[in-house]
């Protein structure tokens, strides 16, 4: 399994913008992040949003993302317009539902399905939301302090 891209971003662009516009905060790529336990990513919006939040940390296939870019008029944006924070390679995210797991050294406890929401329509195109529904990607808590890095592009 590969980690090909890692973002945070300071600030909500879709999470509580319901019934009003999208907000601007940038997701940035970085090349590495660090993961602080029950905290989440240091530098991200999510970073103590809240006690025990279920999603620290987001992930998204890549997989996922090169089946995205075949929708009809898919534009070539970086995968990082769906602001989750890891972008894996080579491995079923689904699988680590309700589950431990493992990723270089850091420990995470997989949550839930980090659902699609109408806002994929805007940010990426029309009929994301319906191609990412029941693989939007996962929702994660952080468990250990470390640092997690991209792997593989």
């Amino acid at each position: 399994m590969d980690i090909v891209r890692l973002y945070i971003s300071p600030g909500h662009n879709f999470f509580g913008h319901h019934g009003l516009p999208a907000g601007t905060h940038e997701t940035v790529e970085v090349e590495s992040v660090e993961c602080v336990a029950g905290r989440g990513l240091a530098g991200d919006r999510f970073f103590d949003f809240k006690e025990d939040y279920r999603g620290q940390i987001t992930f998204l296939a890549w997989e996922v993302y090169e089946e995205l870019l075949l929708l009809p008029g898919a534009p070539r944006l970086d995968p990082g317009v769906f602001r989750r924070n890891a972008v894996t390679r080579g491995v079923d995210l689904s699988e680590w539902i309700g589950r431990p797991f493992e990723i270089q050294g850091v420990h995470f406890q997989g949550i839930a399905e980090c659902s699609p929401c109408a806002w994929m329509d805007e940010a990426f195109c029309s009929g994301a939301m319906l191609a990412l529904k029941g693989r939007g990607g996962l929702r994660a808590k952080v468990l250990s302090d470390g640092i997690l890095r991209v792997t593989g592009r």
